[in-house]
């Protein structure tokens, strides 16, 4: 049981009618959730607006309500608050509900278009195996060193996100790495958070769906630097042109990596494998198992920032040179006529580029390169066109399909991938609607030594068609049908 007081300590208040001294047993912004003692927030949503199920709450118990506007008619017995922006308060109340978790551990978070899962996985794993209890919050997963939870968003509402912060806590985690979405800094999901550091990885063309312009998304990663405080550490990747951008206004401590120019934190390629990485990294060669120059800016950040959180550099090099990616993520498989399988959750242009570099620079130059793509419905459709002409362009030929077609008409997803695809790109370019029947034809068109690019679900396990989530694996689909081949 928590007083409405301390609940509320931090925030910035307008009005408070009743009292502060009041018991509160529970928090939530689904008035579904309200029992007998809870303080309900009133957030204005997107699709709904809390403030129409205040009724409801204080019929369900409610002991208070913490809103932006005041009901015409108070209820006897019941407490009100009133803020200015009440999705930013509920970040802060959480964190108070939980006894603010984040600021007993050490929690990094890893912001940028691409990238953040590996990152964010590789230092869980990195920091698991140099002994320490760790907590992740990813886009994959989320966990507490050896418990899985499932992961519905990349970054959770605040209250779950608290509370699984103190889950961690109570087991004893000395960090927790997670990734820090766009649309969590814009949301306040993170409001409250006592960050130990920020890690900057790209920003490319994604979600201006949700953002509108990209200014306004460049906005919102910046907005989570800016939010730092002076003893956290900001970690930006310099070969990226909006790197520098991200540390103009934060108080924390800016440190910089690059594969290009002079940083604090410097690697270079000397090798690219389909097996694996050889980069020269502060003074070190070593070989890693991950694949592509981008994964060589992933393992930079994850070097760096464990460097930041003081640790041995040798052991983690070691311990690095022996992990994993994230699943989905440049995850390979090769058939039994040596024919290559490649899942990635590449669905952003830049994303999808990146891999298709990467495919270029380790092929041998006669084998062939299948892009299988799509792009999700109810999601930026400005992206659409752009995703089509990069794989065309870097693939021998395309099948363009469905990915998540959500309320949308696939097929009119599809038409609007092709127009972005050239006159001269139209001879290899193929449109196969059913995603499943794409990677069979696929398989079937590649030859032994061909390279098949699955793109865009990666480790997501369903279709999400009118609502319904289908049971659907990349990898599993693409691994039986590769098989199949002799």
């Amino acid at each position: 049981m928590k007083k409405l007081r301390d609940l509320i300590y931090g925030v910035s208040l307008q009005q408070v009618v009743g009292s502060t001294n009041v018991g509160i047993s529970a928090i939530a912004f689904d008035s579904r959730l309200v029992t007998p003692g809870t303080l309900f927030i009133a957030v204005k949503g997107i699709q709904t607006d809390g403030h129409d199920y205040i009724d409801k709450a204080i019929a369900l118990g409610a002991t208070a309500i913490l809103c932006e506007n005041l009901p015409t008619a108070l209820s006897a017995g019941v407490h009100y608050v009133k803020v200015d922006q009440s999705a930013k308060a509920l970040g802060t109340v959480s964190a108070n509900f939980y006894d603010n978790p984040s600021s007993k551990l050490k929690l990094v978070g890893i912001t940028g278009t691409n990238g953040k899962t590996t990152t964010a996985t590789l230092l869980f794993q990195l920091f698991r195996e140099l002994g320490y209890k760790v907590g992740l919050l990813s886009t994959v997963q989320n966990q507490i060193n050896q418990e899985i939870i499932s992961a519905t968003h990349t970054t959770p509402d605040p209250i779950a996100l608290n509370q699984l912060l103190r889950k961690m806590v109570i087991a004893g985690c000395d960090y927790c790495f997670m990734e820090v979405s766009s649309h969590a800094v814009a949301q306040y999901r993170i409001e409250g958070l006592d960050f130990s550091g920020g890690v900057f990885s790209n920003l490319t063309h994604d979600h201006l769906d949700f953002h509108k312009t990209f200014d306004s998304y460049l906005k919102a990663k910046k907005t989570f630097f800016d939010g730092l405080h002076k003893t956290a550490f900001a970690l930006t990747n310099l070969d990226d042109k909006n790197g520098l951008v991200m540390l103009q206004n934060t108080k924390a401590h800016c440190k910089t990596y690059s594969l290009k120019h002079l940083a604090d934190y410097r690697a270079k390629i000397m090798e690219n494998q389909f097996n694996g990485l050889l980069l020269h990294i502060d003074e070190e060669e070593v070989w890693f198992k991950l694949v592509g120059s981008f994964n060589a800016y992933n393992l930079l950040a994850v070097y760096a920032t464990a460097m930041l959180l003081d640790q041995d550099k040798l052991k983690v090099l070691t311990m690095l040179s022996r992990l994993q990616g994230a699943e989905g993520r440049f995850d390979y498989v090769i058939a039994p006529n040596g024919v290559v399988g490649i899942v990635d959750y590449a669905h952003t242009p830049d994303a999808v580029l990146n891999v298709l570099t990467t495919i270029r620079d380790i092929r041998k130059g006669t084998e062939q390169v299948i892009t299988i793509i799509g792009c999700g419905g109810d999601r930026d459709k400005t992206k659409r066109p752009i995703m089509a002409q990069v794989a065309c362009d870097g693939s021998d030929k395309v099948i363009l399909t469905s990915d998540n077609p959500r309320s949308e008409n696939p097929e009119e997803i599809i038409r609007e991938m092709e127009a972005g695809v050239s006159p001269s790109n139209k001879r290899k370019t193929l449109s196969i609607i059913d995603r499943r029947e794409a990677i069979k034809t696929a398989c079937h068109l590649a030859k032994p030594g061909d390279i098949i690019l699955l793109a865009g679900k990666g480790h997501e396990k369903y279709q999400d068609i009118q609502g319904v989530n289908h049971p659907f694996d990349d990898k599993e689909i693409l691994t039986d049908n590769l098989k199949l081949q002799d």
